[in-house]
């Protein structure tokens, strides 16, 4: 650790920084994920210096900036800090941002842990930025079309196919048969309530 913090001051105006200072503050992170106090010191040195932006490329270094941010509380520095970071493991930074809301609403329920259902309410309410998600957050709806010919299999044919007409349907609709399994399967129970 004090090496790192000698080499940083010794780096601090070099614009960009050494990649030996780079892989060290990782390689830093990725050990002291667990040590609170001395990640903590770690933090406030790489986010007080010039060239933090540098550092904010490393996931590792993210996943612990986010880490002493939660700890301390701080949901809305976590997550600005996610909006601007330059690392390229989206889908990593993606959970990291689920995970500030999660403690957010278990904070605010004073409870330990969160049912599915409110896990996915909360990745509703606080859908990531563009920043984490260009290409939009995955809809997992079938689009209308797609819909309609379901509906119409079920009224007219059957609300419970079998395997055979699974296949044809999925193949038909460019679906996998499990999720034309699963569709039926929740219509049903639809019909039921």
């Amino acid at each position: 650790m004090e090496q790192f913090m000698a080499m940083l001051k010794k780096n601090e105006n070099e614009n960009p920084p050494p990649t030996k200072l780079l892989d060290v503050a990782g390689q830093l992170c990725r050990e002291l994920q667990s040590s609170s106090p001395s990640l903590e010191k770690l933090v406030e040195a790489m986010m007080g210096c010039k060239i933090k932006r540098y550092f904010l490329t490393n996931i590792h270094v993210v996943r612990a900036c986010v880490s002493v941010h939660i700890h301390n509380g701080q949901h809305d520095a976590a997550c600005r800090l996610l909006e601007y970071c330059k690392a390229e493991e989206k889908e990593e930074l993606v959970q990291l941002w689920h995970e500030i809301h999660y403690r957010r609403v278990m904070e605010k329920h004073q409870t330990d842990f969160l049912t599915p259902l409110q896990k996915f309410r909360c990745r509703k309410r606080n859908p990531p930025p563009i920043s984490l998600c260009p290409e939009g957050v995955k809809n997992r709806n079938y689009s209308e079309e797609i819909r309609q010919q379901l509906h119409k299999f079920a009224a007219e044919v059957t609300a419970n196919p079998d395997k055979k007409q699974r296949e044809g349907l999925a193949r038909d609709m460019n679906l996998q048969p499990t999720q034309v399994y699963n569709w039926f399967a929740n219509y049903r129970r639809r019909q039921k309530s």
